[in-house]
């Protein structure tokens, strides 16, 4: 569910705008009834990217950087 409020209400009531969004509740901020910002919660962070994690995983074949055959080639010109 959200809720519209002009620029003005959204300065007076900043913290409990805050605590709304805190619990799920998406905030619009209008200006003269155009809505121009949106305020989401924040969703959780995603787990930190371990560098190296798929080694072993992922195979190159020698010969990715060779030509494709025409008959292939034909195919995305269409």
């Amino acid at each position: 569910m959200s809720v519209t409020v002009n620029v003005h209400d959204a300065k007076t009531q900043f913290s409990r705008l805050l605590a709304r969004v805190g619990e799920g509740e998406e905030v619009i901020i209008a200006k003269a009834g155009n809505p121009i910002a949106r305020l989401i919660p924040i969703g959780k962070r995603p787990k930190q990217r371990i560098p190296g994690s798929a080694k072993g995983k992922v195979v190159i074949e020698k010969d990715f950087n060779e030509a494709l055959p025409d008959s292939i080639l034909k195919e995305f010109e269409k």
